[in-house]
C-alpha cells in the first residue's frame, strides 16, 4: 500500500508598515500566533516600505497613510508602479472618503481601520491574499455618496484652505480674484455639499474626509 504524503500551503507571508513601534508589536504577535501566516518583515516609514518589499516580495502588505518621510499613499503608488501584483491593504485612523479615494487609485485592495483591527485583520489577509477585496461597508457607502454629485470641486477647495487659515469672505476674494458674492455663493455650496453647520464645522470635516490636510 502505497502512503500519500499531505502537502500543506506555504504560510501567508505579511510586511507591516507603521511608524509606530507598539502598535507594530501589537500586530506582529497577531500574526505570528497564526500558524497559516507570518511576519516577513516591518518597515517604520515609506521608503524603508519600499526597500523592504523588493527584500522579501510579501504575500501581503499593511501600510499605514500617515508617515513622516513620504504618506502611505505615495509608498503604495511605488510600490505597485515596480510590482503591479502586490497585495496592499490600507491600515489607519484616517476614514475620510478622499483618503481612501486616492488609496484605491494607487493599488489598494484592502481597508482596516485601526479601531476595528483586533475583529477584521486576519479574515482581511487571508482574503485578500485569496485575491478579494477587502472594503468596509461604511466606507462604501462613503465612497458612493461622494460620487453622487457632491464632489467638492478644486475652487471650492481652495475657497475651504483659505477658510481653514481664517480668512473672511472679502479676504478669499481678494485672494482669488472674485467678488465676495461669488465667494459666498461658494461657501453656500460648501456647507450643502458637506452638511456643515457652519464655516469651522466644514473645515473640521474637510480634515476629516482628506479634503483639506494639515
Amino acid at each position: 500500500m502505497t502512503s500519500t504524503k499531505l502537502i500543506h500551503p506555504l504560510p501567508i507571508s505579511v510586511l507591516t508598515v507603521d511608524d509606530h513601534p507598539l502598535f507594530q508589536q501589537g500586530i506582529a504577535s497577531v500574526i505570528n500566533a497564526e500558524p497559516d501566516l507570518y511576519l516577513a518583515g516591518q518597515a517604520g516609514s515609506g521608503a524603508e516600505a519600499i526597500a523592504l518589499y523588493r527584500q522579501v516580495r510579501p504575500a501581503v502588505t499593511l501600510m499605514d497613510l500617515q508617515m513622516p518621510d513620504m504618506s502611505g499613499v505615495d509608498a503604495i503608488s511605488a510600490i505597485r508602479a515596480e510590482f503591479p501584483a502586490a497585495r496592499i491593504v490600507v491600515l489607519t485612523t484616517l476614514e475620510g472618503d478622499v483618503h481612501a479615494t486616492r488609496a484605491l487609485k494607487a493599488g489598494a485592495v484592502g481597508f482596516i481601520y485601526k479601531s476595528t483591527v483586533r475583529k477584521n485583520l486576519l479574515d482581511t489577509l487571508r482574503s485578500v491574499h485569496a485575491g478579494g477585496r477587502c472594503i468596509p461597508p461604511s466606507l462604501v457607502y462613503a465612497l458612493v455618496g461622494s460620487r453622487s454629485g457632491n464632489a467638492i470641486t478644486a475652487r471650492e477647495v481652495d475657497v475651504l484652505k483659505l477658510v481653514a487659515r481664517g480668512n473672511s469672505n472679502p479676504m478669499i476674494a481678494a485672494a482669488l480674484g472674485l467678488s465676495s458674492e461669488t465667494v459666498k455663493g461658494y461657501m453656500s455650496s460648501i456647507l450643502l455639499k458637506l452638511e456643515a453647520r457652519d464655516r469651522a464645522h466644514a473645515v473640521m470635516i474637510a480634515l476629516e474626509r482628506g479634503i483639506l490636510s494639515l
